[in-house]
């Protein structure tokens, strides 16, 4: 990372500050991803932690919170910080945006507990989160847009690449903090009072991260928007209401935003679910499983968008798309005989078949994971498919539900206990074997998955900035992101276990993602057009 760089268009810097604008840029961002991902790791813990004893009403609440605060707050963050950091400066917004994220992070590790203070508890980390979550929005276009604009344009690929990675190196970073954490003080220490020191330890890198940015100049073409006296007073409305710049953000959002939320989510977080919950491998080996292939993923994202510097932006991305669109359904087909074969040889000699009134089906879509599914169809539905058992549903002759293991046969009306052992008496495992576990037909696909992500997210950062102006570049580009991102992506495993529950298939729930990759594959190529290499002022 030195000289590769050089110096920027603008301003000619001395080598080493384009150095050290990708360093603190990706460093700052890659705290915030950390602080991110440390809540999502730690999403079991906190339930115990925050939400025990509450009610129906209040449990909602707290729900609805916590899953907006992820996902839905993103966008708002986008707005509001993109609009800023359209009128005063990329500098200055990041650094708020980068103190906001820590600030609300190292303020849950000291929140009293639902035991300690009740209903008060879960509002105030539903507060945080809200925070967290609209911090984000604000953090990726600051940071990308601040180093595609500093960058040659010639190498604004590779430069922003390293913003790319920072997602993996805090995903890194939190996993490592848990786990040395978790070893250290012991599960009972760590769910007692353990869990907080993740949280807050995130303030010494907050400290390291607002350093490093204070260091740190305006970006030079901002600085020549504000000599010009170009600057936008209206950002919204230039960037959402003009005819021009609004095509441009849906083209943003439909040629690869919208693969890049369902691609990239389903091939780092859905493959973990699908791992744990479908193919029965241990919470902590796939917690290892998707380290590994983390730490792989990292350079990746440098390599594809220093190559879209070369070849295009264009060819590179739409490479990934159609490389996660053509593998995700024999890779998924393939991991789950490596992982789990008993659960294959099961399913071929003992088919689970549903016997039910079909008009009593749901589609279990849970938004907030506080719905109540209560027919006989909805509880044999969901009690197999958090089983990872694939099953096919027919009419039942007078009405009733019963699921038919092979031979045996599971009355069920409101009460599904018995299907678990009905499963196990007719050979299938209660979870995969690590020594039947074929690592390496595991560890191939996973890498093929992990290709396709980074050669679509290398390159991203750089195609946005370039597809629009100065002035509004902030406002504009950090919607799209953050709705394909905390929206298409957020929403994956909800769906997905919607679509399972409802076909029945385990692997059905693999046409969102790929619809979305479609989607975008198509949008792609009738309507974006290439622009690396231009200039930016």
């Amino acid at each position: 990372m030195s000289e590769q760089f050089g110096a920027a268009a603008a301003g000619a810097p001395k080598p080493w500050s384009m150095k050290r604008v990708v360093i603190a840029s990706s460093a700052g961002t890659a705290f915030e991803w950390y602080d991110f991902f440390i809540f999502g790791a730690l999403a079991s813990t906190i339930g115990t932690v925050f939400f025990t004893g509450l009610g129906e009403t209040a449990g909602v609440i707290a729900a609805l919170g916590l899953f907006a605060a992820g996902f839905a707050f993103r966008p708002l963050g986008a707005i509001i910080f993109g609009a800023m950091g359209d009128r005063i400066g990329r500098k200055a917004t990041f650094l708020t945006t980068v103190s906001l994220m820590g600030g609300a992070t190292f303020a849950i590790g000291l929140l009293p507990t639902y035991a300690q203070a009740g209903i008060i508890a879960p509002i105030l980390l539903i507060i945080l989160r809200i925070c967290q979550g609209t911090a984000l929005g604000g953090e990726y276009g600051g940071a990308a847009i601040y180093v595609a604009e500093h960058a040659d344009d010639d190498k604004r690929g590779a430069a922003t690449g390293w913003i790319q990675s920072s997602a993996a190196f805090g995903l890194i970073a939190a996993l490592l903090v848990i786990y040395f954490t978790r070893t250290t003080v012991g599960e009972e220490a760590f769910l007692e009072w353990g869990w907080r020191i993740p949280f807050l330890v995130s303030i010494l890198l907050l400290f390291i991260s607002v350093w490093m940015r204070l260091k740190l100049s305006e970006s030079p073409a901002f600085q020549k928007l504000q000599a010009e006296g170009e600057v936008t007073k209206t950002p919204l409305r230039e960037a959402f209401a003009e005819k021009e710049s609004l095509k441009q953000v849906l083209t943003a959002f439909f040629a690869f935003m919208a693969a890049q939320g369902a691609l990239w989510y389903c091939a780092f977080f859905y493959v973990q679910v699908f791992l744990e919950r479908n193919l029965g491998v241990p919470g902590a080996e796939v917690n290892w499983i998707i380290l590994l292939v983390t730490v792989i993923s990292a350079p990746l994202y440098v390599f594809f968008g220093w190559l879209s510097d070369r070849v295009g932006r264009k060819p590179v991305m739409v490479g990934g798309m159609i490389l996660g669109l053509v593998a995700f359904w024999p890779g998924f087909h393939a991991i789950a005989d490596a992982v789990n074969p008993r659960l294959a040889a099961a399913q071929e000699a003992a088919p689970v078949v549903v016997e039910t009134d079909l008009e009593s089906c749901s589609v279990q879509f849970d938004l907030i994971g506080k719905a109540e599914f209560t027919t006989p169809c909805d509880i044999a539905s969901k009690t197999l498919s958090a089983e990872g058992v694939s099953y096919t549903r027919v009419a039942s002759s007078d009405g009733s539900t019963v699921v038919r293991v092979g031979d045996a046969a599971v009355p069920v009306s409101d009460d599904a206990s018995a299907i678990p052992a009905a499963l196990v008496d007719a050979g299938y495992p209660t979870s995969a074997d690590p020594d039947e576990i074929q690592k390496g037909t595991l560890y191939f696909w996973l890498i093929v998955f992990t290709i396709a992500a980074t050669a679509l997210y290398g390159p991203q950062a750089a195609a946005l900035v370039e597809m629009f102006p100065t002035r509004t570049r902030y406002t504009a580009m950090s919607l799209p992101y953050h709705i394909g991102t905390g929206w298409v992506g957020g929403f994956l495993p909800v769906t997905a276990f919607a679509i399972v529950a409802a076909t029945g298939d385990i692997y059905a729930g693999l046409w969102y993602p790929i619809f979305f990759i479609a989607l975008s594959i198509v949008c792609s190529l009738l309507f974006w057009k290439e622009r690396h290499g231009r200039p930016l002022h």
